[in-house]
């Protein structure tokens, strides 16, 4: 895999280091600059075992402040309180009337390939960003994200797609960021052209 001629893009799968965090190739955290980052510790908050994986494709944008959420951030709230007990008191922990399996599960956390998540953006437990997805800046990231979907806001609400239903199947079945490295050379002129309806033939062509 290259490495990025920017010191402001951070790699990730060669950074992290939780073992429950798994980001592909060419995936990217835009540090503005910043020195020291720790994707992990600053970046995946309440990432505790037990609580879910964190899946990140490959050629995935990720913009400086972005924060994921991870499913040990979760309080009771199908009872009176919402305070967690036995977090605080290990006398509380033996009279509380739930446990932490009682909790809800909310399971893993999937980011696409292609992604770009904008500036400030909060993706919040459990949620599937699908392929080639935009998320705006300072979004909050609440539900599932369809593939080429472009949302925003808070809760983040589809605006539009990228591209009509069968460029969107078309991109899905090419897998493009599969490519070996010399069929992503080769590719890479026709994935960065704005004329779109030459290329489909060509990069089919590339793929085999």
């Amino acid at each position: 895999m290259k490495k990025s001629k920017d010191d402001k893009m951070l790699l990730l799968k060669d950074h992290v280091t939780a073992s429950n965090i798994k980001v592909g190739d060419y995936t990217y955290y835009g540090t503005d600059g910043q020195k020291d980052v720790v994707f992990d510790r600053d970046n995946v908050l309440y990432n505790f075992p037990g609580h879910g994986d964190l899946i990140i494709g490959k050629f995935t944008s990720i913009a400086n402040g972005v924060e994921i959420i991870m499913g040990a951030a979760n309080h009771p709230i199908q009872s009176f309180s919402t305070y967690i007990f036995g977090e605080y008191s290990e006398e509380w922990l033996h009279k509380q009337g739930m446990t932490k399996k009682d909790m809800p599960d909310k399971g893993d956390t999937i980011i696409g390939n292609d992604v770009w998540i904008g500036r400030q953006a909060m993706i919040m437990p459990g949620v599937t960003i699908g392929n080639g997805a935009i998320i705006g800046a300072r979004s909050l990231v609440t539900k599932d994200v369809p593939p080429y979907a472009i949302v925003g806001g808070n809760p983040a609400k589809v605006i539009r797609y990228r591209f009509d239903e069968e460029t969107i199947n078309f991109l899905e079945d090419l897998k493009w960021w599969d490519f070996s490295p010399e069929q992503l050379e080769e590719a890479i002129p026709y994935l960065s052209t704005l004329d779109l309806k030459t290329v489909k033939e060509k990069l089919l062509a590339i793929k085999g």
